[in-house]
């Protein structure tokens, strides 16, 4: 009988590859065995479906063999049936659980992830606590948990006790406040200083103060208004208002903006033409204030990785189906945050200041109809691309 094989390499071995924790899985037949086990420690499973956090036990293969009734609950079922044998990421639906044959635990990104890392001391025997972000690939919801693993054994089969509490609230409450004060109180000192310089500087220099005291008084007030939008993305309760945007202005603008701005000292920002379609006509229709707060977040984050003297990209695309505006700066991302760069509380500049990154993808993808990619090599630096579509006026 011919071997089955994908790409020239044998289904089993496919299903065996991992960048991470093994791969193989214990047959049907062991995880019913296994549940039922379980099942018959009628103390163990009482007192487990009377706790509040989500909670699942685990075979020696990182296979559901229990779930409490807070589990159940938070996924719509009524009983086990339907995860008994899968796998925490698999069972969250997790974006990254099928990536490999392998699934939950072998991906490249479950290097990184917080219940891979604390599933993988269990395995050698030690409880861990992480943290754990989870991006899901239905509805692209942001998951925070805190990971608790503790390995034990029932006779002599060994099982993990696998928690999650949810932290997500917790998360986004204080991320969203430290960005906000963070960035209001660096334009309010802005502010501040401008008005001190205007009460003792000559006449003739008074229009360029007041020209000074006005942008940043925008910028002020832009700050407050997309703090706010982004509170109510997070809630499912901000509602896009669509008119037609010029994306070529919106370019210029947001250039013009950030050039003012303290995180563009001793860089440059350089736009260059429009290209396509949009040479000619660079409209879509969309909602311009989170279009300028995307853009104006992929540029903040691009001077930011730019060294002093360096420079970065303003560019824009069009064809008849889609508007690109992309972002490119000379540095390179390494590829562990790669992975996990469009998680909500994940940060290179430090606690509470992820939300940049995860808000680029959140607007653009659930509330503008686009989408975001990038490429980052030590050859080419990297590049953030936002496209949108050209006919968005659903």
């Amino acid at each position: 009988m011919a071997e089955n094989k994908i790409g020239g390499v044998p289904d089993n071995e496919m299903q065996d590859r991992t960048f991470f924790l093994p791969a193989p899985r214990a047959s049907a037949q062991v995880v019913s065995a296994q549940s039922q086990l379980v099942g018959s420690q009628t103390l163990l499973a009482m007192l487990l479906d009377n706790i509040p956090d989500l909670l699942v036990i685990l075979n020696s293969e990182r296979q559901i063999v229990f779930a409490n009734q807070s589990l159940t609950k938070f996924l719509g079922l009524g009983d086990l049936s339907s995860i008994l044998g899968r796998r925490p990421g698999e069972t969250l639906d997790c974006i990254h659980a099928c990536e490999m044959e392998g699934g939950c635990g072998t991906s490249p990104s479950c290097t990184t992830c917080g219940a891979a890392l604390a599933l993988n001391s269990a395995t050698a025997g030690q409880s861990d606590v992480q943290e754990c972000r989870i991006l899901r690939r239905n509805n692209n919801e942001a998951l925070d948990f805190r990971v608790f693993t503790k390995p034990f054994k029932i006779g002599e089969e060994k099982f993990i006790l696998f928690t999650l509490a949810d932290v997500s609230h917790e998360n986004r409450r204080r991320a969203l406040e430290r960005i906000f004060f963070h960035d209001v109180l660096n334009t309010a000192g802005g502010v501040h200083g401008v008005a001190q310089l205007m009460a003792i500087v000559e006449d003739d220099e008074q229009p360029e103060l007041r020209g000074m005291m006005e942008r940043l008084s925008k910028r002020l007030i832009d700050e407050i208004i997309a703090q706010r939008a982004l509170a109510a993305a997070e809630i499912d309760e901000l509602v896009p208002e669509k008119t037609p945007v010029n994306l070529a202005d919106l370019m210029h603008e947001t250039a013009e903006l950030y050039r003012n701005h303290s995180v563009a000292t001793e860089r440059h920002i350089a736009e260059t033409a429009p290209t396509g379609s949009c040479a000619e006509k660079p409209l879509i229709i969309s909602d311009p204030n989170l279009l300028s707060r995307v853009l104006g977040n992929l540029l903040k984050n691009a001077l930011e990785a730019t060294p002093s003297g360096g420079t970065v990209t303003l560019s824009l695309e069009c064809n008849s189906d889609y508007a690109q505006l992309s972002v490119h700066n000379t540095g390179v991302i390494p590829k562990d945050v790669q992975m996990q760069l469009f998680q909500r509380s994940f940060s290179t500049k430090g606690k509470g200041r992820g939300l940049g990154s995860y808000s680029v993808k959140l607007l653009t993808e659930k509330y503008l109809g686009g989408t975001i990619q990038f490429e980052s090599s030590p050859k080419e630096g990297t590049t953030f691309h936002a496209r949108y579509p050209v006919d968005s006026d659903d």
